[in-house]
């Protein structure tokens, strides 16, 4: 009878280490990760591929680049890793409070984040590259306006406020909508937040993360009229009607130039 032999498979590639090198990520992500979990067998195959195992690690060991989860936490995960951040002996609690709060997540999360603090970011919703768009986007249009004269600029401004005043459709218009994703759970996504004047996305994003309790992220939506991706500013947790209250309380935009996308219908809140 033979004996039973365990197989090894790359945890970057999936693939067994013997054919990591065919794949797009071996320098990249296989190597770090043979030589971390397997060292025996990555000097072994070094030695095979004439490749010697001090250089290989040494050039490879740069940290693999961190990959955007498939999906964004569950209600459980989010309870979880709130837990193990503020209270890690009460992790056995999560499945009472889940049947507890069934329906009424929102208010558990809204009265743990009062208690303890802010919840831990989900890495779906990091929103690092968004928020360095944003900066650049801005010191692009410092730069610009360093270069203009006094007299430039009142013209500028002069131009801009007749030509809305002439209500040529260049006010706001913006659009919220709930948007179901992987069965169960809702999102409510806001669009045109960038149509509104001296508002910043990410800034607006974070009022909605701490007035409901949950990640709130800025997206690139679909390609707009000129061609570059529209902003989308996604919550988690089904906010329709608060959410379209609170940019026109907190935000000052006309109720007029806010919409609700109900179903594939766009109906004005008001």
């Amino acid at each position: 009878m033979l004996e039973r032999q365990e197989m090894i498979y790359c945890g970057a590639c999936g693939m067994p280490p013997e054919y990591c090198e065919w794949g797009p990520d071996y320098e990249t992500h296989c190597l770090p990760w043979l030589k971390k979990h397997h060292s025996a067998l990555f000097e072994e195959l070094a030695e095979k591929r004439g490749t010697p195992a001090a250089s290989a690690g040494d050039a490879k060991d740069e940290k693999p680049v961190k990959q955007r989860p498939e999906a964004p936490w569950t209600t459980e995960q989010r309870l979880m890793e709130f837990y193990k951040q503020y209270e890690p002996n009460k992790l056995d609690n999560v499945p009472g409070l889940l049947e507890k709060y069934a329906g009424k997540e929102d208010k558990l999360f809204q009265a743990l984040t009062k208690k303890y603090g802010p919840e831990p970011d989900d890495p779906y919703y990091d929103d690092s590259e968004d928020e360095e768009e944003d900066d650049e986007e801005e010191l692009e249009e410092d730069m610009a306006n360093v270069t203009l004269s006094a007299a430039d600029k009142k013209k500028r401004r002069g131009a801009g406020a007749k030509k809305k005043k002439k209500g040529d459709g260049s006010g706001p218009r913006v659009v919220v909508q709930k948007r179901a994703q992987n069965k169960r759970r809702i999102l409510t996504v806001i669009m045109g937040m960038e149509t509104v004047e001296d508002v910043k996305l990410k800034d607006v994003s974070k009022a909605f993360s701490k007035r409901f309790a949950g990640s709130s992220s800025v997206k690139d939506g679909v390609p707009g009229p000129s061609g570059k991706s529209a902003k989308e500013i996604i919550i988690q947790g089904d906010h329709l009607y608060d959410v379209a209250e609170m940019i026109v309380d907190k935000f000052g935009v006309p109720d007029t130039a806010v919409f609700l996308d109900i179903d594939g219908d766009v109906v004005p809140l008001r």
